[in-house]
């Protein structure tokens, strides 16, 4: 029966991957993409499933080819989306806009959930255990450049690009060498002022959680039936960023999750016995909108390429700002012009790069280190169908 399950998935798979080349060599737009990144997700499952190592390859073969044409698409593309809004896909910036501020309009209560680093493919693993509590319905957008929490999240929450954050919220926004976090303080404010914007008083009764461990998860699992009269409740996750970070440090991590399917499986056991699953049956219970996102994806870099930088360059792998960076242009997509890509200007000679496909930055100096230490490490901040095309789902109760 195996053998016969195995034959009939390659084969479905066989035509589907040719569909997918017949799209690459025609003309590409956004919303192709989004097929093309959809299809390979349902595959990856698929295919991880019956466990066919000759068709796990396959498919990874195709996946590579895809974020190579993908990144020659963003580089041709990705400017003009930010500086207009008619050909553009849904950004990072219009999240809000276009999937919480409707149901707010109605006096819909809305919880608006964000699972930092939350993948389409992980997003797929998950959605069947929902679809039992909430009718689901599904649609993308893309995450901002860089795909990392400063900028994409940010953007998220305050509906405005990071250049145009950084002018308005002069005091809020820095770009030293901070860590991520302390640059995403102020989430609350900003979502509360781009609802504001759309002409919406909701009489500053909302409410927000960082969840950032096990506690403070149970903490707000057991408030979600005090809330029912919070018009908006806004809860971020971080559990799974935490996830992709620590797993380059801990070998056991490394162990348990040694390639993406693994990975799927952690984020499907997670969420199954998450608080966030006990706080999503609840509000199933509700007369309540539940919109879930996220604010970028990860990929698994594998393939180390060579920065040349100052000391006060930035430290994430997949992207980097500073002062006179250089990289290797067929690896990495350099901005000299940020304000072309939303970005804010940081002075004379700053610049960013951002890695493309699956490549991650080393220096020269103790490159063989650093290429052993990060090989096969999930990270973000790049360009790649994994980071940048993303689920957004509204739940409603059954």
């Amino acid at each position: 029966v195996r053998q016969i399950r195995q034959s009939q998935v390659g084969q479905a798979y066989v035509s589907k991957a040719t569909q997918i080349r017949d799209w690459l060599s025609g003309p590409m737009t956004w919303k192709t993409w989004i097929d093309i990144h959809r299809l390979l997700c349902e595959w990856n499952i698929e295919i991880s499933r019956i466990g066919d190592r000759g068709l796990v390859q396959m498919i990874e073969d195709q996946r590579r080819e895809c974020n190579q044409e993908f990144a020659r698409y963003i580089e041709g593309n990705y400017p003009n989306w930010v500086q207009t809004e008619e050909e553009s896909p849904p950004l990072s910036v219009d999240v809000v806009a276009e999937n919480v501020v409707p149901y707010l309009e109605e006096k819909k209560q809305v919880f608006f959930i964000v699972i930092d680093c939350l993948r389409l493919d992980h997003w797929m693993t998950v959605e069947p255990l929902i679809s039992e509590y909430f009718n689901v319905k599904r649609s993308h957008y893309y995450s901002i450049l860089p795909t990392a929490t400063p900028y994409s999240r940010n953007a998220l929450f305050s509906g405005l690009f990071p250049s145009e954050i950084a002018s308005k919220y002069k005091e809020l926004w820095s770009t030293g060498n901070e860590e991520e976090h302390s640059l995403n303080r102020h989430e609350h404010r900003f979502l509360g002022d781009q609802i504001s914007d759309a002409g919406i008083d909701l009489k500053g009764q909302t409410r927000y959680f960082k969840i950032l461990d096990a506690v403070e998860g149970q903490n707000v699992a057991r408030k979600v039936d005090s809330m029912r009269n919070v018009p908006l409740v806004s809860l971020v996750y971080n559990f799974l960023d935490m996830l992709v970070h620590g797993r380059s440090h801990s070998d056991l991590l490394q162990e348990i999750a040694p390639d993406e399917s693994a990975f799927r499986s952690l984020v499907h056991s997670w969420f199954e016995h998450s608080s966030l699953f006990e706080v999503l049956k609840k509000v199933a219970r509700m007369d309540a909108v539940v919109v879930l996102t996220t604010d970028h994806g990860a990929v698994r870099g594998t393939r180390a390429t060579i920065v040349h930088g100052d000391r006060q360059t930035s430290t994430s792998l997949r992207y980097k700002h500073g002062k006179n960076l250089r990289c290797d242009s067929k690896d990495a997509l350099l901005i000299e012009d940020p304000a072309g890509y939303g970005l804010p200007d940081t002075g004379l000679g700053a610049n960013y790069i951002i890695a493309k496909e699956d490549f991650y930055f080393v220096y020269p100096t103790n490159y063989n280190d650093y290429q052993r230490q990060y090989k096969d490490s999930f990270q973000h901040g790049g360009i790649s169908l994994e980071e940048m095309v993303l689920p957004v789902v509204t739940l409603e109760p059954r």
